[in-house]
């Protein structure tokens, strides 16, 4: 199935910009040119386009994907080199995950120590932060 550009972002949820830049980027090959000039695309275009949107939606950046489809395309130790990347990029979720539980415990805390009076001049919330710096730097 051959299409041009307007139809592959249509078929792809994609803007028309979008796959130029995948193209400048390398994400996707340059398509051929009818004798108009216009970019004919197919269906492996269609595909990649699919794959790319749907590492984004992991959580994974255009430079990782780039690399990502490094892999894709070799022939050789393709699934071994897979796993690892996937491997890596986990490890960074649960990092991530790890620090944002931690945001929201201090975050709870924070909240638990205030006394909900608005009009306060001291604000509990506050020194209980300069207090938490202070047991981690020193004195400010």
């Amino acid at each position: 199935m051959e299409m041009k550009i307007s139809e592959l972002a249509d078929i792809c949820n994609v803007n028309k910009e979008t796959i130029r830049y995948y193209e400048r980027q390398s994400l996707i090959v340059q398509p051929y040119r009818n004798h108009s000039g216009y970019r004919i695309y197919g269906t492996a275009t269609v595909k990649r386009i699919n794959f790319i949107k749907k590492m984004q939606y992991l959580g994974f950046s255009l430079s990782e994907i780039h690399k990502l489809l490094g892999v894709v395309d070799k022939d050789s130790d393709r699934c071994k080199d897979m796993y690892q990347f996937v491997s890596e990029k986990q490890q960074d979720v649960d990092k991530k995950i790890n620090d944002l539980q931690h945001i929201q415990k201090v975050l709870n805390e924070l909240k638990d120590c205030c006394p909900n009076e608005r009009d306060l001049y001291a604000c509990p919330m506050i020194e209980h932060v300069i207090e938490d710096v202070e047991k981690e730097e020193g004195p400010v």
